[in-house]
């Protein structure tokens, strides 16, 4: 049977997205009905035209179209897409002249080869992205209006971070918490949801909430985690929650401690050592078929040592055991173990998680003792 005849003109021009065709020498070669309805020209001012020359002179865009100009260019030469990701570009209203709108757009331009192995054209796709960053806005701001803002406990100095993952688009289950116990004493607690997006979100401040309330009960944090998993068993999308919280007493100098499933708190002596509290660690909650008990364990501090609590997202990388990921940390904390909490945060941050390159979201507490 004979393959059916496809019209990849009328394909072309039938794609959601917003697609030109440049030639290595920057000139428009033709343009789909999306792209043509984003620039608002139509086809015949567009096609045969120098693409540098797209923008008038003192054109506020004009930064951006020199990216773009490289970005083009780099595809031509290399013969690899190349991308030019989450631009700010702001149009004018078309029926309120005058009036501006933010809008943002990822660009990437793909090479075409002719026959002979050369490039003969560029595909350049624009992809306007503003709705998206708009409703991660959003989320971002109810995540963290969830989240307990940054405050001393009592007397004792903390610092509070919480960074979204760079190359993720949405927010996560991730949460941190510092509850003023009765007496010299606190608790402390981070968490951390399965998934994204703000169901997770959601599900995370419920267990935040159900946690802040359970750590009030006498029994200690062990006891508290059990509630919190009796509750977890209610909530849809709360199984596999990972937990862990430390109750800080200053009175007799302990930190009595329970995790389920996460990555053990640090504790830094005033020696430079660092202790990880992993003598208290069960599954994660809802995990087991059954609800049961859970441990703990009581470490012994003295005056200026620090506790570290975090989420998974600050040591654990692709294809690395987890030791090498916490050998990281401790370094980092010993290294800058003189600094206020505040400063230490940014530390660690800087040291373990490099600008733009956090592939989950992370969450960290740091108490001064």
């Amino acid at each position: 049977m004979a393959e059916p005849a496809v019209d990849y003109a009328a394909v072309f021009q039938a794609l959601p997205g917003a697609v030109a065709l440049v030639t290595p020498q920057l000139i428009f070669a033709d343009a789909n009905a999306e792209f043509l309805r984003l620039r608002g020209l139509p086809r015949e001012l567009l096609v045969g035209r120098f693409l540098p020359d797209d923008r008038p002179e003192k054109d506020p865009a004009e930064p951006l179209l020199l990216r773009v100009l490289a970005s083009l260019r780099r595809a031509a030469d290399t013969g690899q897409r190349s991308i030019v990701a989450l631009q700010r570009y702001d149009m004018e209203d078309p029926d309120q002249p005058g009036v501006w709108h933010e809008r943002y757009f990822n660009m990437t331009n793909i090479p075409v080869f002719g026959p002979d192995g050369r490039v003969t054209l560029l595909l350049h796709r624009v992809e306007d992205v503003t709705e998206l960053i708009r409703a991660r806005e959003v989320a971002l701001t109810l995540q963290e209006a969830m989240l307990p803002a940054p405050r001393p406990v009592g007397r004792h100095p903390a610092a509070v971070r919480y960074r979204p993952a760079a190359e993720a688009l949405n927010v996560a289950g991730d949460w941190y918490d510092l509850v003023d116990l009765p007496g010299d004493r606190i608790a402390v607690a981070v968490g951390d949801v399965v998934g994204h997006g703000l169901y997770a979100a959601g599900v995370m401040g419920q267990l935040r909430s159900a946690l802040a309330a359970a750590s009030l009960v006498p029994e200690g944090p062990a006891r508290a985690l059990e509630v919190l998993g009796l509750y977890a068993r209610t909530v849809d999308g709360a199984e596999n929650t990972t937990v862990a919280t430390a109750f800080v007493d200053w009175e007799d100098h302990t930190i009595t401690y329970s995790s389920a499933g996460h990555p053990p708190p640090a504790l830094l002596h005033g020696d430079g050592t660092v202790e990880f509290l992993d003598q208290a660690t069960d599954p994660p909650l809802a995990a087991r078929p059954q609800h049961g008990p859970r441990i703990q364990a009581v470490a012994a501090f003295r005056e200026g040592a620090v506790l570290v609590l975090y989420t998974d997202g600050l040591i654990e990388r692709r294809d690395e055991d987890i030791d090498a990921g916490l050998a990281r940390l401790a370094d980092s904390l010993a290294r800058h173990q003189a600094d206020d909490p505040e400063t230490l945060a940014d530390a660690v941050l800087t040291d373990l998680i490099p600008s733009g390159d956090a592939t989950d979201d992370t969450a960290l507490v740091i108490v001064r003792l």
